[in-house]
């Protein structure tokens, strides 16, 4: 992708009679860092760089809508495979140990969660994955878009990423996410101890064949599974978290509780008061009232 966006430059700027010193003069770059771009060598280029390349070439934003697929490729093969399925994905779901997972995140929470990287090497380089992260949730926003549960290990939540403010607007983007026809957000919390995916973040991706890929991922890996039996065993392992983690309803209460409460001391449900509040939920639903077994009691009809 970095030759053809490099061979689209140097096609341009041929078509508009210009050197590669006198475009790099209104690109305010030198000529040497043209050459790298059109030579495929040397450092990628930025986002801001692309724009100003597609503005003074008159490209249409042909160089900017590149400029993601050039961007991809300084990732691993199995985080740009990844990142590919995940395009055409028609349904995401997503356990997150850590971290609110990227299609979720506010741009000041994104920043504050890319900001950590010990290898990051500039504040252009912390911008252009801010970009990347922000332009992969316009899915989101399209007619296509995936269905997408979410399941948020208590921690994610009470780790201030950022800070008060920005972890503020963080949760508050879950609850409006959770409000989404097509989003559920579910939290794992604390009291159910250990699990089989404490290991790091697990994602799980159907394909519009049907088929399905699984996606583990730690602080500095991730494996892609492609084989159906090994994908079915994490499958598994997911609907053991869903069966574990708080229902939907209750999640949002407690997102809510941290919240307000500023990410101290919100209160978790106990079981039995999960169960009862269950049961509430599900009685003001369907409008019945619960046997002790789980069975419905119809309502009495009034006498004429």
């Amino acid at each position: 992708m970095a030759a053809l966006f490099g061979s689209r430059v140097r096609r341009l700027r041929t078509a508009a009679g210009l050197t590669q010193a006198e475009l790099g003069r209104r690109a305010h770059v030198v000529s040497t860092r043209i050459t790298q771009i059109e030579r495929c060598s040397g450092a990628k280029p930025t986002l801001e760089l692309a724009r100003t390349l597609d503005s003074v070439l008159g490209a249409d934003n042909l160089l900017v809508e590149l400029w993601p697929y050039v961007y991809r490729e300084a990732f691993p093969d199995w985080s740009r495979a990844f990142m590919a399925h995940a395009e055409q994905a028609v349904a995401v779901v997503q356990y997150a140990a850590h971290v609110v997972p990227g299609l979720l995140q506010t741009e000041d929470y994104a920043r504050a969660v890319l900001s950590l990287d010990a290898l990051l090497d500039s504040e252009d380089q912390l911008e252009e994955r801010v970009a990347a992260r922000m332009g992969r949730q316009e899915r989101l926003n399209s007619l296509d878009r995936p269905e997408l549960w979410v399941i948020l290990d208590e921690a994610v939540l009470r780790r201030p990423i950022g800070g008060d403010s920005v972890m503020r607007q963080q949760l508050h983007r879950l609850l409006n996410a959770a409000a989404e026809r097509r989003t559920t957000v579910q939290v794992l919390p604390f009291d159910q101890g250990g699990h089989e995916a404490m290991g790091g973040s697990l994602t799980i991706l159907r394909l519009p064949d049907d088929s399905e890929i699984a996606y583990t991922e730690g602080s500095d890996y991730g494996r892609l599974i492609e084989e159906p039996a090994n994908v079915g065993r994490y499958k598994v392992i997911y609907d053991r978290l869903r069966a574990a983690a708080l229902p939907p309803l209750m999640s949002l209460d407690m997102i809510r509780a941290v919240m307000e409460d500023n990410h101290r001391g919100a209160k978790v449900p106990s079981r039995s008061e999960r169960r009862r509040l269950a049961q509430e939920q599900l009685q003001q639903s369907s409008g019945g009232r619960l046997r002790g077994g789980g069975g419905r009691v119809p309502r009495r009809r009034a006498r004429p």
